[in-house]
């Protein structure tokens, strides 16, 4: 109840909290509803949710009520049973979202959930991808397992530039709006593949056809990127490692051996 107590100092009387998981309440304060998530990575989330709604055709994202350091409120989505437009709406929005080039690798938010990653910018991806897969390894005891496929980097990324990617793109970060469109929460923005966030939307949940047809009307993916599906799956797999541990383990360390 301290948190909730809490919620009552920073936004005025709140009422109706319902506890969402983790560390998020729903709660009515000011006439309307509102999400609150407590936790590391706050500032860094909410700047990931400005950068992603500067991006006129991306995906919706909520409007941000306040934010400290260990504390982000957003207005709530009103949403409603999936429809074939909320497929359709996030495989445009989403390669909306990729054709935006940035000028690094990597420098976006330091948290993916609640897992520090390194935050630093480089200039190429097999450096970028190679330290963030290397150093999550070394966290989980598998650093022999994913040597080999960080020095087959090079050969194994596929070309192109950073783009600006959501970065923590499951199923549970995608919201289905009563206005029809695929709203997106918890972003751990930085640059990318465009890849990465298809990817890691394969990991938990099937993706629609209508996702990657309406992507593909509005940009192409590089040849073979079907191939290359486990290869920026193993990211976020080491991050569950780290996380929870058990069978995400042996997940990442067979990913590893297969692209050694």
């Amino acid at each position: 109840m301290h948190r909730l107590s809490r919620l009552g100092r920073v936004l005025g009387p709140t009422s109706r909290p319902k506890q969402l998981g983790g560390g998020a309440w729903t709660v009515e304060a000011g006439g309307r509803t509102l999400v609150a998530k407590f936790g590391p990575g706050s500032l860094d989330e909410a700047d990931g949710l400005r950068r992603l709604n500067e991006v006129p055709g991306a995906p919706p994202v909520p409007e941000i009520v306040m934010v400290e350091d260990d504390l982000l409120v957003t207005a709530a989505v009103d949403q409603a049973p999936r429809a074939p437009e909320h497929d359709e709406s996030l495989g445009g929005g989403l390669a909306v979202l990729h054709s935006v080039a940035l000028p690094n690798w990597g420098a976006g938010s330091s948290w993916i959930g609640a897992c520090r990653v390194d935050s630093s910018p480089w200039q190429d991806a097999p450096g970028f991808y190679g330290a963030r897969l290397r150093e999550l390894a070394a966290r989980c005891g598998l650093e022999g397992a994913v040597a080999p496929l960080v020095a087959r980097l090079g050969e194994l990324l596929p070309p192109g530039g950073p783009a600006l990617l959501h970065g923590d793109l499951w199923w549970g970060n995608v919201l289905f709006g009563s206005d029809g469109q695929a709203w997106l929460i918890d972003p751990s923005v930085h640059g990318g593949h465009p890849e990465e966030d298809l990817a890691m939307l394969a990991l938990f949940g099937t993706v629609p056809d209508r996702v990657f047809t309406s992507y593909l009307e509005v940009r192409p993916l590089e040849a073979g990127w079907q191939e290359r599906v486990a290869l920026f799956q193993l990211y976020p797999l080491l991050v569950h490692s780290i996380l929870f541990g058990g069978g995400y383990v042996a997940r990442a360390e067979a990913v590893a051996r297969a692209f050694a």
